[in-house]
C-alpha cells in the first residue's frame, strides 16, 4: 500500500487577470513599430517574478503582431527586448488602461507581499 501523497503547494497564490485590459492592449498597433497584424497580447516575463511555466499578471502585457510575438518566444525575451525600454512600455499601457486603478492596487499589493 502506498503512503499518502504530499499535496503540491500552489506555484503562485493568484495572478491579476483582466479581459478589459487585454482588449485595450490588443487595440494598439505592434509595439515594435513593424505595422504587422493580427495583434496579440504578449506577456512580458522579464522582471515579473513569475517562475518557469507561469504566466505573469495581465498588466505586464504589450501589443505585438503575431510574427513579433512568435519571434519574442523564439529568440527569448532578453534578446527580443534588448535596446528597448519594455518597462516604460508596460507602464504606459497600465497608465492608459481602462483598469488603471485596479492595476495600481494590484501592483501595490505585490510590492507589500
Amino acid at each position: 500500500m502506498l503512503p499518502r501523497r504530499i499535496p503540491k503547494a500552489p506555484k503562485r497564490a493568484s495572478r491579476w487577470r483582466s479581459q478589459a485590459h487585454c482588449n485595450f492592449v490588443r487595440s494598439h498597433e505592434c509595439s515594435t513599430g513593424c505595422g504587422g497584424r493580427p495583434i496579440e497580447v504578449a506577456h512580458v516575463r522579464l522582471g515579473s517574478g513569475a517562475g518557469i511555466s507561469q504566466k505573469p499578471d495581465d498588466w505586464r502585457t504589450v501589443s505585438l503582431c503575431r510574427d513579433c510575438h512568435a519571434d519574442q518566444h523564439r529568440v527569448g525575451e532578453a534578446t527580443f527586448w534588448r535596446g528597448k525600454d519594455v518597462e516604460a512600455l508596460i507602464a504606459a499601457f497600465c497608465a492608459a488602461s481602462p483598469r488603471a486603478a485596479q492595476i495600481r492596487d494590484a501592483q501595490r499589493e505585490r510590492e507589500m507581499a
